[in-house]
């Protein structure tokens, strides 16, 4: 690539180059350099060329575009070792296709794509991974500040940041960009079997007929059978309603979610007929919270003692020597605390349904904790705003947030390994002889 100014200095990197919108001449490259090379005045934009077109915005987002492109392909050349088809011994991994990314610019949305690596992963420096959220929490509070609904912290917010002049029909262009791009998200088609799903909720605040309520945003994740996790739906109501669970599990079943095998979860109220229901599959009770649950039944002196006799369980190697062992402690404990006792009875099934499943993925399919970190990011987030005007802020804020945890995992290695997802489709395991029927079915 050449740059060439007149009375400038070129910019220093891709982000002020494009930021700027100051390209005056640019030889392309081809990205397959296998290809037979044209002579260089067929490739170069003459200067003159560009000064007569400069202010075209299609011609100068075309332009950004190629040489992002082309500062990508040159960064992974060099974490590769090697270009594109090159025999090399310093060749580290190979090239694994490319992801979509889009950019806001002064000259336009530039639609990239990032290179994918087999082994290890790529980003590139002049992406903002957080941008879209920083977008739609700005969004959220310039609604709430228009609507007259805001808490005296947005408010504050509103005037550090310099948008007491803003207008109406400029947050709602802002909205509506930022709720297109979250709702084709969420609702984006799923593709394959799925047979692993996870449901965590976050309660947050929100304006509703004049009133201040809760609702839970419940975010479901998702593991398919090549290990790769995603977050597969938001769904936003009152999470003890059988019919909020049933409506959330159809829809995701409509969207392609199938061969679900084990839904994990905290013990929502209608929650578990619902899984039933829809989709067939077995319910595991997410094991940190019938814990807690647990131990609310003994003194706060006794939570030690008594959680430790508890985790000899989850020690155990297999479904039968855990249910087993779970037997025993629950007699051991309900002589000093029935309550207790009773409880572990009840819960027997459901805190242990993940040891039926392959040895590989069970340390990450008995409880939410998965999902925890995520929840900790949409919770920072929707601290900021305090109170959410309605129902759709709350989807475009959390929205953001999982659209951009996404786009990360997809940037990671496999979840869970793969060698497991086989198993699924046995239909039984076999431990010392005794059939163990995995009672799931495809939705």
């Amino acid at each position: 690539m050449v740059y060439s100014g007149v009375g400038h200095a070129p910019p220093r990197n891709a982000a002020s180059l494009v930021a700027t919108g100051f390209i005056v001449m640019v030889e392309f490259a081809h990205f397959n350099r296998d290809e037979e090379e044209f002579p260089m005045t067929e490739d170069r934009l003459l200067i003159e060329e560009l000064a007569a077109k400069g202010g075209q915005p299609d011609f100068l987002r075309t332009i950004a575009e190629n040489v992002l492109q082309l500062i990508m392909e040159a960064d992974v050349d060099g974490l590769i070792g090697a270009g594109r088809h090159e025999r090399s011994s310093e060749r580290a991994t190979w090239r694994n296709g490319y992801r979509d990314r889009s950019l806001d610019t002064r000259v336009g949305t530039l639609n990239l794509k990032i290179p994918k690596l087999r082994a290890g992963s790529y980003f590139p420096g002049f992406l903002e991974p957080r941008k879209m959220v920083e977008k739609a929490l700005v969004a959220v509070i310039q609604e709430a500040w228009i609507g007259g609904v805001s808490t005296r912290r947005v408010d504050e917010l509103v005037q550090a940041m310099g948008m007491t002049g803003i207008s109406k029909s400029t947050v709602s262009k802002l909205c509506k960009d930022i709720d297109e791009r979250v709702h084709a998200f969420l609702k984006r088609p799923l593709t394959g079997e799925w047979p692993y799903l996870w449901l965590d909720a976050t309660y947050l605040k929100v304006r509703e007929g004049g009133r201040i309520i809760s609702v839970a945003a419940i975010i479901a994740m998702a593991v398919n059978t090549e290990g790769r996790r995603e977050i597969v739906g938001l769904h936003i109501g009152p999470s003890e309603a059988e019919v909020f669970w049933s409506d959330f599990l159809k829809d995701l079943v409509r969207r392609g979610l199938t061969g679900v095998k084990l839904v994990i979860s905290d013990a929502h109220e209608g929650l578990k007929g619902a899984i039933t229901r829809v989709m067939g599959a077995t319910w595991q009770r997410c094991r940190v919270h019938f814990m807690r649950n647990a131990l609310s039944y003994v003194p706060k002196g006794q939570n030690t003692v008594v959680a430790a006799a508890i985790r000899q369980v989850f020690l155990q190697p297999d479904q039968k020597s855990a249910t087993q062992v779970w037997r025993q402690v629950a007699d051991q404990l309900r002589t000093r605390w029935p309550k207790l006792g009773a409880c572990m009875d009840e819960a027997e099934t459901d805190v242990l349904a993940y040891t039926g499943f392959p040895t590989q993925h069970r340390t990450k399919l008995h409880s939410t904790n998965p999902l925890e970190r995520l929840n900790k990011e949409v919770k920072r987030r929707a601290d900021v705003v305090g109170i959410f005007p309605n129902e759709d802020s709350i989807i475009r804020l959390v929205g953001a947030v999982l659209m951009e945890q996404n786009d990360e995992w997809q940037l990671q290695h496999r979840y869970m390994q793969i060698e497991g997802m086989a198993e699924l489709n046995q239909p039984m395991i076999e431990e010392e002889n005794q059939p163990l029927h995995i009672t799931a079915k495809a939705a």
